[in-house]
């Protein structure tokens, strides 16, 4: 299933730096700079659970399906 994270534009909408975002969640800074520069990180049920709680927000902010491609048979 192709999925990837949507972190980026979510910070930047709430104007949080990574760092804050990092510090805030409890992930190693290496963590949440990888999920901020790189869509196709996916965090863990818990991180997802921890950043709702946190900001208050459903999943489908965080997370979004991208339809695969269509081979041709």
């Amino acid at each position: 299933m192709p999925v990837q994270n949507k972190l980026k534009a979510f910070l930047a909408d709430r104007k949080i730096t990574r760092y804050q975002f990092g510090k805030a969640v409890g992930l190693a800074p290496s963590t949440a700079y990888n999920l901020y520069k790189a869509p196709d990180q996916i965090p863990s049920s818990t991180v997802i659970s921890k950043i709702c709680d946190l900001y208050q927000v459903q999943p489908s902010e965080l997370l979004e399906w991208i339809a695969p491609i269509a081979r041709p048979l």
